[in-house]
């Protein structure tokens, strides 16, 4: 199985196959850290957020790590209560500010505006869109994307001049969304998982434990392979430098279709219960 140690997106902009995550990484010495580590350790795809409250200690740590800023892959989010058009473009500039960056690589969606919650749902997920689009056509972004967004949010956006790149989602063993999956890749559109690990519950879950006894690796190992051999970019988080390291080393090794698809077949295991229709956030 070719499995790309790095990705094209529909814009031609290459990005790590593996990205690190840093959701929960404590902003200031943790978070600085962590993202050190990472790029120490061989990671050139970094995700953060506004939501995460990090985004100044990722940004000097991409800024000191001793890397051109073209070497590092740059990921962050606008968040809920700031969607919309003019509060988009005010809350873009201030993530940059923030990070004491001059551009981002990727600036996502993170949630959609959800009939539950709005009835002009999708004119605020359109006007939102537009802003990411403007400020990609400016340059001041690489790529933009979305997170979260099931196909019905999706369709008013493909319809649109600039379609998203990315739909970041929960992916992991256990939850696996396979319809948003399937229509991301139908329509071009890579898909990035966040939790991995399934919020840390997979990690102990027997049959996975089995899996990696067979393989001679890690359970978190067979989840990020898992992820990789099935197209999505996974997302590990860690501020562990052992852990850091080896969720990186998942090349030397491939499941069999056999295991994938027993791996597939788990029964629900790790879900956040965040479902992006119900979500009241």
């Amino acid at each position: 199985m070719d499995v790309k140690k790095f990705i094209t997106l529909r814009n031609g902009v290459e990005m790590q196959g593996i990205g690190f995550g840093t959701w929960k990484s404590a902003d200031g010495q943790a978070a600085y850290d962590s993202v050190i580590e990472a790029i120490k350790a061989g990671y050139r795809h970094i995700d953060t957020a506004t939501l995460y409250k990090n985004e100044a200690s990722v940004g000097k740590a991409v800024n000191e790590c001793g890397l051109k800023r073209e070497e590092i892959f740059v990921t962050s989010k606008v968040w809920n209560r700031s969607r919309g058009y003019d509060k988009t473009m005010a809350a873009f500039e201030k993530t940059l500010s923030v990070m004491g960056l001059d551009y981002l690589d990727l600036y996502l969606i993170h949630w959609p505006a959800i009939p539950a919650q709005f009835e002009d749902w999708n004119d605020i997920n359109l006007s939102t869109w537009k802003a990411l689009t403007e400020l990609y056509k400016a340059g001041k972004i690489k790529a933009i994307g979305t997170a979260n967004f099931f196909p019905q949010h999706l369709e008013s956006l493909m319809q649109t001049e600039v379609q998203p790149m990315i739909n970041q989602i929960e992916y992991h063993p256990g939850y696996t969304q396979d319809e948003v999956v399937k229509y991301c890749q139908a329509n071009g559109i890579v898909v990035q998982g966040w939790s991995p690990l399934g919020n840390g519950a997979v990690l102990n879950d027997a049959f996975l434990g089995e899996m990696a006894a067979k393989y001679g690796k890690s359970v978190a190992q067979i989840c990020l392979r898992f992820a990789v051999q099935n197209g999505i970019v996974p997302l590990p988080k860690s501020v562990t430098p052992s852990r850091i390291a080896s969720n990186l080393d998942i090349y030397d090794f491939e499941i069999s279709e056999a295991d994938m698809k027993a791996i597939a077949a788990m029964p629900e295991t790790g879900f956040s219960g965040w479902n992006p229709n119900e979500v009241d956030f």
